[in-house]
């Protein structure tokens, strides 16, 4: 098999030096020597153009290109029968599927067929909304195939939360599924597409995907079965040709203001970097078999489930289920049964995993497994330590990789087995990538032993472009706080030797189980209830999900606390619920009528001694109200 990734795997600690050096003296020489080994309709004008003032970053101008033929069609001759997508069901007693490079190219080509078919061309936006399978990632190639946009929302989202990103991308069509299977749960996924759809009006298809074999309305005229639509559709489709700076896809992210925010990633530079990030953190090596256990519906499952590993001609593993069923073996006992080379997981898994002692680990042999990763938040030592220990067996590099929806895919990490590991340091920073720690006014803080606010100083290809529909915004949440920088939202520490650590979010976001919930958005689905005046939420740390959310309420009347879970749940989705919600009859503002977050932080997380000045406030006295009454 010919190994086109050999030139671009780092092999050892001074190679990795030398790269580093030579991407930071010319990034653009840099990135054109790796993306002209991709397959291109037209080669690019210019390397990049770009200012973080604007911002305007354009990177491989007037390139041409489609990035599911550099997905599939390249490895059609060298990789045609190897597996592509390993899939395992949620129930282990279901059988899998193993779907080679020919078979996925197939499938991609017959559903690019099926959805021009069904009124979807170039430019149109598509929601994706479904279970873990792999007709999901197939959604997500023909998308790019015919040059749709794709925008995969978590099937664990509530109809509110998906009606909201179908009108803010007014999307044509929803890819869906009858239900979806997790753990002992199956959820109907249809009928919160209906409900979604009720308070939408772009949406003219919906195709079904059937996976649970439920009953479900079929709205005559809008929705049909994915198995009746792909019925006589060849498998040969011509891709089209796209622009390097082309929208590929948009992914919702929670922000500081209530409205999710659509972060959009482009063709050719998303394309370069998931798969050099991919070869190199997680030193994949042909045959390799890798493991991610996240979502699609995450920047994660985006990265590294999909475009990374099969733009390296990887196979890779795509699970349906969770971590504890049907026990908290399951993770596992996966990766004895595939083999599993490199294994990537949240701090979140390994913590709720821990908690259920070794006997579901000391059941299974993990001798394949040469790389752990972690993902999602900064892991803690302590989970670390029964990480590395219990699944790496000691032996195996732990790659703790920082980066974000808007990096597109990791930007921090020890490459595996190349540079040294620190426990819950992320580390030091990819090839081509120029992080900088600043404080409070942006002068940059050189030398080692220093903290303050993360930072990227020059662009790279598979940083976001815009924020769909609202450029402004987009300027305003990443690039107006530091001048001429892209501002991460996270504190971090350079260590007294150069190694990076990151120390979470330093605005108005809570990182709940690796998935970032803006205390805003909390805030707006709390103060849906009808019973309640204003609500202040903030983040609290948390043994299992690092961080967990702490909703102060002022309402009308008592004991509606399950209420205000129940209207979140149906606001944003259950994995919003707060996991304490205190009742007060005011909140700490200033005489501005801010709310003062620090303190309600500082009470939320039991640190009450120091509660710094409150005579500023205009009700100091609410403070010891709210501190008698604290979970």
């Amino acid at each position: 098999m010919n190994d086109f990734t050999e030139a671009h795997r780092i092999s050892s600690l001074l190679e990795y030096t030398q790269t580093y050096d030579r991407s930071i003296k010319d990034p653009e020489k840099f990135w054109s020597e790796i993306a002209d080994s991709f397959t291109w309709r037209k080669k690019w004008s210019k390397t990049l153009e770009w200012n973080f003032k604007d911002p305007n970053v354009k990177w491989f101008v007037d390139g041409k290109l489609n990035i599911t033929e550099n997905l599939l069609d390249r490895h059609l001759e060298d990789r045609g029968d190897q597996v592509a997508i390993l899939w395992e069901p949620n129930d282990p007693n279901e059988k899998g599927q193993s779907i080679t490079y020919k078979e996925l190219h197939a499938k991609v080509c017959q559903f690019s067929n099926t959805m021009i078919a069904n009124g979807v061309g170039k430019g149109d936006r598509v929601i994706i909304y479904m279970p873990m399978v792999p007709e999901a990632a197939v959604a997500m190639m023909a998308c790019a195939r015919i040059g749709a946009v794709h925008s995969v929302v978590f099937a664990g989202f509530s109809s509110s939360a998906l009606a909201d990103r179908i009108n803010d991308c007014e999307a044509k069509m929803v890819l869906t599924a009858d239900g979806n299977f997790r753990g002992a749960k199956t959820i109907d996924v249809k009928g919160l597409v209906d409900e979604a759809l009720e308070k939408t009006t772009s949406v003219e298809k919906v195709i079904v995907y059937q996976r649970t074999k439920t009953d479900v309305k079929m709205k005559e005229g809008r929705d049909i079965w994915w198995h009746d639509a792909i019925m006589n559709m060849s498998d040969q489709h011509d891709a089209e040709e796209m622009d390097s700076e082309d929208l590929l896809f948009i992914l919702y992210t929670s922000g500081s203001t209530g409205k999710p925010k659509g972060v959009v990633h482009t063709c050719g530079g998303y394309m370069i970097f998931t798969y050099y990030s991919f070869l190199n953190v997680f030193q994949y090596k042909p045959r390799d078999i890798y493991w991610c256990t996240a979502d699609v519906g995450w920047i994660t499952g985006h990265s590294y489930i999909v475009y990374g590993p099969l733009l390296a001609g990887a196979t890779t593993i795509m699970f349906e289920g969770v971590p504890t069923y049907p026990d908290a073996g399951r993770f596992w006992e996966v990766c004895d049964k595939h083999k599993v080379n490199q294994f990537y997981t949240a701090p979140t898994a390994i913590r709720a995993l821990q908690a259920h002692g070794l006997e579901p680990v000391q059941k299974h042999k993990l001798d394949t497994i040469t790389v752990i990763g972690s993902v999602g938040e900064p892991i803690n030592e302590e989970a670390w330590h029964w990480y590395h220990e219990h699944i790496g067996k000691g032996k195996c590099p732990l790659v703790d990789t920082w980066w974000q929806t808007e990096t597109g895919g990791i930007m921090i990490s020890a490459l595996a087995g190349i540079t040294p590991n620190k426990p819950a340091h992320a580390s030091l920073p990819l090839p081509g990538i120029q992080p900088i720690i600043v404080d409070a006014d942006g002068n940059e803080l050189e030398g080692n032993n220093v903290e303050g606010n993360l930072c990227i100083k020059h662009p790279w290809p598979s940083i976001l472009r815009t924020t769909y529909g609202d450029h402004e915004r987009c300027r305003q949440t990443y690039f107006s706080t530091y001048k001429n920088m892209y501002f991460t939202g996270d504190g971090a520490k350079r260590d007294h030797d150069g190694y990076l650590r990151i120390l979470g979010r330093v605005d108005d976001v809570i990182n709940v189980s690796g998935h970032r919930m803006g205390t805003a958005e909390v805030e707006n689905a709390i103060d849906e209830h009808p019973k309640v005046v204003e609500s202040a939420v903030v983040g609290f740390p948390h043994d299992i999900k690092g961080q967990g959310i702490y909703a102060f309420v002022i309402a009308e009347t008592d004991g509606i606390e399950e209420e205000i879970r129940q209207t979140v749940k149906k606001m944003i989705g259950p994995i919003a619920k707060p996991d304490h919600i205190q009742l007060v009859s005011g909140l700490p503002k200033t005489r501005s009528g801010k709310i003062m977050r620090r303190i309600l932080r500082k009470i939320a997380s039991k640190d009450t001694d120091n509660m710094g000045d409150t005579s500023t406030l205009l009700n100091p006295e609410v403070v010891e109200e709210i501190i008698k009454g604290a979970h």
